[in-house]
């Protein structure tokens, strides 16, 4: 079976947020819309969003590395939300492996959400049904769309290439190559989910940290040495 997916490509990741954006431009104005945000940045914040992305600082001073990790809804191969839905509005499609949400049929009871142990479901406060990432359903399956148009949102928004997609049970896709060659990792396996969505991982660098390097260059606080005068010069004598 098709199992279509997303690669994402930690070493590549500048955290620019432009998949967070175009998913929520795309989605908004789409059949999963509107993703209602009343206080997306308050201190209690309420909004919908199918991709977040996290950011952490790891290591120690000096030696510290920003990472920034995308995550949406992994399209589980043994989805748990898919099982525990009262109604049937949680299913994955036969076709490509997309889990999706009916609409027509959540009644907001938030089962899926605590069976999904990666948190990526969430409720519409204006609409008050479970929302999560569709994958853009409704791009990648339009027939009446160019092929180069058949993807993600967030993956033909990514300025560093970082987001891969596509069929990730076929040996030769180019999702299937990057996971082989590059160590791709699924998130959590331990939960026996199956995550359909993989993460390369970030190439370890050693930079040399030099100790006067530690300190900004425009530094206010710096007192700097006064420049020696040349021979005969007087302080009036110097331009400022």
């Amino acid at each position: 079976m098709t199992q279509m997916a997303l690669v994402i490509d930690l070493n590549v990741c500048v955290g620019c947020h432009a998949c967070v954006t175009s998913c929520k431009e795309w989605n908004t104005s789409g059949w999963a819309g509107p993703l209602t945000d009343h206080r997306p940045y308050d201190k209690d914040p309420t909004g919908t969003f199918f991709n977040r992305v996290q950011t952490f600082e790891v290591g120690e001073f000096p030696r510290t590395e920003t990472v920034h990790f995308p995550k949406s809804c992994l399209h589980c191969e043994e989805p748990p939300c898919v099982p525990v839905c009262p109604t049937g509005a949680s299913y994955k499609r036969e076709d490509n492996g997309v889990v999706l949400v009916d609409y027509d049929k959540c009644i907001g009871c938030k089962y899926c959400s605590w069976a999904c142990p990666y948190g990526m479901r969430e409720l519409d406060e204006y609409q008050k049904v479970m929302k999560k990432c569709t994958l853009c359903i409704d791009r990648i399956a339009n027939d009446a769309l160019p092929e180069a148009e058949r993807k993600p949102a967030c993956v033909l928004a990514c300025p560093t290439s970082a987001r891969l997609f596509g069929d990730v049970h076929d040996p030769d896709s180019e999702v299937s190559m990057a996971i082989r060659e590059q160590g791709g990792y699924q998130l959590m396996p331990e939960w026996g989910t199956k995550p359909a969505n993989h993460y390369l991982p970030r190439r370890k660098t050693r930079i040399q940290i030099f100790e006067d390097e530690l300190e900004r260059a425009d530094n206010p606080l710096r007192k700097e040495a006064p420049l020696p005068a040349a021979e005969g010069e007087t302080l009036d004598d110097v331009t400022f």
